[in-house]
This record gives structure tokens, C-alpha cells and sequence, in this order.
């Protein structure tokens, strides 16, 4: 049966007096249409004259079952949000902490690296000084139980495995560990800590006077394990670095432009943003970073977006460094993140932003269609854009110029002062097997298993190369290894992948001493190309070098 409400009385009562109100006032206000008149008088009796509003009212009020709104909102809200901009979000309250935990530089955990290279979980590395490192757990160690439960042989998945692991800083979890050498497990108690989540993911001298930084992301901390690091570096003899921004998908705006602060002089426009009011907020370079003599490679490819854009495009455009690899994704809109009271929060675009030569590099987007746009990347490989810079086409109204002359276009990402091709040439399918199936990769566990001692005792990316380079024979063993376990070998195959095969199975060896990522990219980079063409840019001459300017 129905049953009328006060609310539902009142609505048509106030509709009427709405409309009444509206011709009468329409009696003085000529010039407006009639739909203009009621829409302002409704607006001002608080009428609900927004739809979704409305709805959402209509459904809490007279729907024939219940539901509760807050559920009703979370599965709205996202669709609402994805009829926007392609970066525009809404994030669970259950999903905040995942989200924030890597630009917060920090997460409450155990301390360990660890992989799943079967069904096992084997810990790779241990952060020095951390929980596990106090409570004895070793790199090499397998965890078979957690808590009570078993993990080892159950193929868990590994979020799960990390769900386990984490917990709040001060509670305990017990493990049961498999190591090698012990026939009993070995059972340790981990108390729960802060572990640094770090943005910088590998420093060192990669060769002769050349720093190499891997910077993963821009998290709060981002400046300040940047400049540490150069710090380091500098005290190592760099004179030139190598800026490794690959992969890098953005983080914190501020850290961007504090970054690109410390190589750029004073007066140097940044970046600058604009909201749909067209107000503009303009950063400058203030004079205080100490890196602005530095000769400097920033390298980029189509991963790169949103922050590592803006400083790929700062020194870009005011001809500071060289930016070298390939065009990176084209992100210029930024989010803004408004929190709800139950913890949730939306990332609303809320600005454009500009290189300093005003460039828009934000690549196209039709709102509401998502889908295209992350296929956008595949496009470009089927367009052949990985491959030759001549298959990359930009509208010439988009064209600008830097102070020192260089020719720079907007409409789509960063495009590479230097573009350096994908480099397949190595890739075989005896190659795509061994690294697809995992073989390769699980080789490398089992080397550094036989060689532990060896290994840890490692301190520099020196004696590393030193242990590695007395192991002539790594790839014939690794094929020998790779055959036992159902590949064949096709020699010739094998010896066109040979140099490759080599350099990863070092750099997986590499990342099991405790050198970590340092040990990874110090044996990967003779294979990779933009890394070895920013290494003879560096060499060149310092008059080839695009100048610093007043």
C-alpha cells in the first residue's frame, strides 16, 4: 500500500509555489527564458533540482526494497568518476592504505625481499638492520609456515603472501624457515617495524666518472634519497650522471619541481598549472640546487608519466642535460586528493600543466573512453613508434622553441632529444622460452643457493663483477640447466642470445648479494642500449654538450 509522506506532500506544494513564483517574477524579468526563471527560483527554495541528487533521494525515500546508500554510493561513484578524465579516481576507504603506502616512503612490515619463483617463498634479500635482520632470518631462507598456517607448496598467491607479512608496527608473526644445510626448520619470531619504502632504487658508479640513479617514483622522500645519493656518488668521483626515469610513473608534484630545482638556475621557469579558470601557478628555480653544473643524461620511454614528465620537460626546455631513450607516456593533467569521512577519497583533475615552453604534453583523451586511451600504448607499437623515431608524427601548431634554439613539440608525451630504438636483435625464441617458463630466472635462485657464502660476503659492485667474472662457464651450465628442465638447445639460437643470456642471469645473481638493485643494473646495462648511448654522450666532449644558459 502506499503511503504519502510529509516529504512527499510538501514536494509537490513547494513545486507549485515554485511555478507561481516563477510567473510572477517573469512579469520583471522579461528577458529571461521561463525554464532560466524556475530553474533560479527552485534553486533557491533548495529544491532538488540536480537529477543525481534527486535520484539518489527518490531511491533512499520510495524504492520497494531497502539498501543501504553507502553501499549504493561505492558502486555509483566510480562509474560517475569514469565518465571524466582518464586519471580522475575514486579510491576506496579498503584501498587507501595500498595506495598511499608508496608515496608515503614507508609501510609497516618484516623487512625482507622476497619472490615466488615456484611455489615457494624464498626470501632474496634481508634490509639490514630491519625486523627480520634483528630476528635472524638470512637471504636464501625459504618460508614454510606462517604463523600456523603453511604456505610452502599451497601456491598462494604472493599479495596474499604480503597481506600475511605485514601487519601493524609492534605485533609479532612467527616463521618457519627452510634453510640450507639445517634439517630441522628453524623457527624465528619477527616483531613488526617501519621499513622504508625507497624511491631511489639503484646508485652507483656505473663507469670511470658516470653515476647512474634509478629513481623509481616520487614519493615524499624523493628528494631527499636523491640528493643523498648524489651526495654519495660525488665522495665515489662522479663528475656526470645518468638520471634513470624509465618506468617512473609520477608521484608528487612537489618533489618533481624540487628535483628539478637542484639543476636548474635561478629564474629557470619549471612548470606551471592552470585550472579551468585559466589561473596559473608558476614555478621558478630559486638558485639554491647544487647540481646545476652537473652533465647530466635523463632518460625516459613511454612509461614514464605525470611528475617524471614534468622534470624530463624542465631540463628539456631549458636546454639543461640530454634527454635520451623514447617518448614517455604524455600525463599533463594533476590530481587533486579529497578525502571522504569514511576514509575514502577521490583524485579529481583539477589542472592542466605546462612545460616552460607551454607545452601541453597531455596526449589525447575522449572523455568517457578510457579503454582507448590505455590502448593508446599498444598503438604505438603497432605503429612501429618503438622502433624508429621517423614513424612519430606531431602537428606542427604544437611546434616550440627552447632559449637555445631546440625545436620541442607538445600534444603527446616528452619526445627524447636523442631516441633510442627498442633493441630486439637478441631476442630468440630459445631465449622467450627459457625467460618466459621462468627457467632462467630460476637458475639464478639455485646458483646463488650453491654460492651463498660467497655472495653475501659481497660488498661493492667491483668485488661483485670480480666473483661473476671468474665464472666462465655460467651459460653453458645454465643451458645444460635449461635442457633438464625440458628446453632444448639450438645452438645457434643460443649464441645469437648468448651476451644477453649473460647479463641477466649476472643480474638476477646479482640482485641475491646484499647490493640488491646495484647489483642488478651494474650487470644488465651492457645490454641495455639507452643506457650504453647515454654513457657515450656523457664521453663526448663537454662542447657537445647542449649548454647551461643565463
Amino acid at each position: 500500500m502506499y503511503r504519502n509522506s510529509r516529504r512527499t506532500i510538501l514536494f509537490p506544494l513547494l513545486l507549485a509555489a515554485g511555478v507561481v513564483a516563477g510567473l510572477l517574477l517573469g512579469q520583471f524579468l522579461g528577458r529571461n527564458s521561463l525554464e532560466s526563471r524556475m530553474r533560479n527560483v527552485l534553486q533557491g527554495l533548495s529544491l532538488p533540482t540536480n537529477k543525481l541528487t534527486y535520484t539518489m533521494a527518490l531511491i533512499e525515500r520510495e524504492w520497494v526494497d531497502s539498501i543501504p546508500m553507502d553501499t549504493l554510493a561505492e558502486r555509483v561513484i566510480p562509474l560517475l568518476v569514469s565518465e571524466l578524465d582518464p586519471h580522475s579516481a575514486y579510491i576506496p576507504a579498503s584501498e587507501m592504505q595500498r595506495v598511499n603506502e608508496p608515496l608515503e616512503g614507508e609501510f609497516d612490515g618484516i623487512g625482507v625481499v622476497f619472490n615466488m619463483a615456484t611455489d615457494t617463498v624464498i626470501v632474496l634479500n634481508v634490509i639490514p638492520s630491519g625486523p627480520s635482520d634483528r630476528a635472524g632470518v638470512r637471504a636464501g631462507d625459504r618460508i614454510l609456515r606462517i604463523n600456523d598456517s603453511l604456505v610452502a607448496g599451497q601456491r598462494i598467491p604472493q599479495e596474499r603472501i604480503v597481506r600475511r607479512l605485514r601487519g601493524p608496527r609492534g605485533s609479532k608473526v612467527r616463521l618457519s624457515l627452510g634453510r640450507q644445510g639445517i634439517g630441522e626448520p628453524v623457527e624465528v619470531e619477527v616483531v613488526r617495524d617501519v621499513i622504508p619504502l625507497r624511491s631511489v632504487e639503484s646508485a652507483f658508479i656505473i663507469r670511470d666518472d658516470i653515476g647512474f640513479v634509478k629513481l623509481s617514483q616520487f614519493a615524499q622522500t624523493t628528494h631527499r634519497e636523491l640528493t643523498d645519493a648524489l651526495d654519495t656518488l660525488r665522495r665515489q668521483g662522479m663528475n656526470k650522471l645518468i638520471l634513470d626515469l624509465r618506468g617512473n610513473s609520477g608521484g608528487y608534484l612537489d618533489q618533481a619541481i624540487r628535483l628539478a630545482n637542484e639543476f636548474l638556475p635561478a629564474g629557470d621557469l619549471i612548470v606551471y598549472t592552470e585550472d579551468r579558470n585559466h589561473e596559473q601557478v608558476r614555478e621558478y628555480a630559486d638558485g639554491t640546487g647544487r647540481w646545476q653544473e652537473l652533465p647530466l643524461a635523463v632518460l625516459i620511454d613511454e612509461q614514464s608519466a605525470s611528475a617524471s614528465e614534468i622534470l624530463a620537460g624542465a631540463l628539456q626546455d631549458n636546454d639543461r642535460g640530454t634527454i635520451v631513450g623514447r617518448r614517455s607516456f604524455g600525463k599533463g593533467l594533476v590530481q587533486r586528493q579529497i578525502g571522504y569521512p569514511d576514509g575514502s577519497a577521490l583524485r579529481l583533475t583539477t589542472a592542466h600543466y605546462f612545460t616552460p615552453t607551454g607545452r601541453s604534453i597531455q596526449k589525447p583523451y575522449t572523455v568517457g573512453d578510457n579503454a582507448s586511451y590505455e590502448d593508446e600504448l599498444w598503438n604505438r607499437y603497432e605503429h612501429n613508434e618503438f622502433f624508429t623515431a621517423d614513424s612519430i608524427r606531431f602537428a606542427d601548431s604544437l611546434r616550440r622553441l627552447t632559449p637555445g634554439g631546440k625545436v620541442v613539440y607538445g600534444g603527446g608525451g616528452i619526445m627524447p632529444d636523442r631516441f633510442i630504438p627498442a633493441d630486439t636483435s637478441d631476442v630468440t625464441r630459445y631465449f622467450i622460452e627459457v625467460s618466459g617458463r621462468n627457467i632462467l630466472y630460476r637458475y639464478t635462485i639455485e646458483y646463488a643457493d650453491r654460492h651463498r657464502e660467497a655472495l653475501n660476503a659481497v660488498r661493492s659492485v667491483a668485488e661483485l663483477r670480480e666473483l661473476l667474472d671468474r665464472d666462465t662457464g655460467l651459460v653453458d651450465d645454465f643451458v645444460r640447466y635449461a635442457a633438464r628442465h625440458g628446453v632444448k638447445p639450438d645452438y645457434r639460437q643460443i649464441a645469437r642470445s648468448r651476451r644477453l643470456m649473460e647479463a641477466q642471469l649476472r643480474a638476477y645473481i646479482g640482485r641475491n648479494t646484499p647490493l640488491e638493485d646495484n647489483g642488478f643494473y651494474a650487470n644488465i646495462y651492457p645490454v641495455d642500449a639507452v643506457i650504453t648511448a647515454s654513457i657515450e654522450l656523457l664521453d663526448e666532449p663537454a662542447t657537445d654538450q647542449p649548454a647551461d644558459h643565463d
